[in-house]
């Protein structure tokens, strides 16, 4: 149940804050300033110096916050994912597929993510239980490859990353996209502090989201 509770606040909010930082704190600030502004899912990479003490920081700062799911990215392999899952990480994202890290994220019920570039890949993935495929890099498709997967894959859950933008997060939605993962352009401002505009930007990211899933309604 609680696997279940984590994808369904990740899809809820609907964009994953992909944060890479150059320091510790900052990476802390990034974090908060995103749940901030509504995003739901925090991905702290391991491309950060410190990143498990990153986790355990925001993990217990975030315990008690139903707005919040931490969870852990850059992920390599299954040893890295055991760190941070044990550092209270509650989903893992790679950025290609894994069959060791998917069978520890199934044993332990936590979430996982790879990414994929093709339907081989994604099938693979979707074979060993992935619950949401990471596209990546976004950009080297653009939202309307989302068509094109979906009608042999119609059952894959894909979230975009790399190349989402305030411009484009809508028509990848639209495109039948779970979620979009926003990284660079929504973490930029933290190089200046302005972690206010950070905060601007997650509820633009999410006010999006939201009317673009309304239009797919109609």
């Amino acid at each position: 149940m609680k696997k279940l509770n984590i994808l369904n606040r990740l899809i809820d909010s609907g964009v994953v804050a992909v944060v890479r930082a150059d320091s510790r704190e900052e990476a802390v600030k990034i974090s908060e300033a995103c749940v901030k502004g509504g995003i739901a899912g925090i991905e702290i990479t391991f491309t950060i110096d410190g990143a498990e003490a990153v986790l355990k920081e925001l993990s217990g700062y975030f315990a008690d916050d139903s707005r919040a799911v931490l969870g852990a990215g850059t992920v390599l392999d299954a040893a890295t994912a055991r760190i941070a899952i044990l550092a209270g990480a509650e989903f893992i994202v790679s950025p290609a597929f894994d069959r060791e890290t998917a069978k520890l994220c199934n044993l332990y019920q936590v979430p996982y993510m790879p990414g994929c570039m093709t339907i081989t890949e994604m099938k693979e993935a979707l074979e060993y239980g992935a619950d949401i495929i990471k596209l990546f890099p976004g950009n080297a498709f653009g939202p309307d490859f989302i068509k094109a997967v979906k009608s042999p894959l119609p059952q894959a859950n894909i979230m975009p990353t790399g190349g989402v933008s305030l411009e484009n997060a809508g028509e990848w939605i639209r495109n039948g996209c779970v979620a979009v993962g926003v990284g660079g352009n929504l973490a930029a401002p933290a190089k200046t502090g302005n972690y206010e505009k950070i905060t601007e930007m997650s509820a633009e990211y999410i006010k999006i989201v939201k009317e673009a899933r309304k239009e797919g309604l109609q």
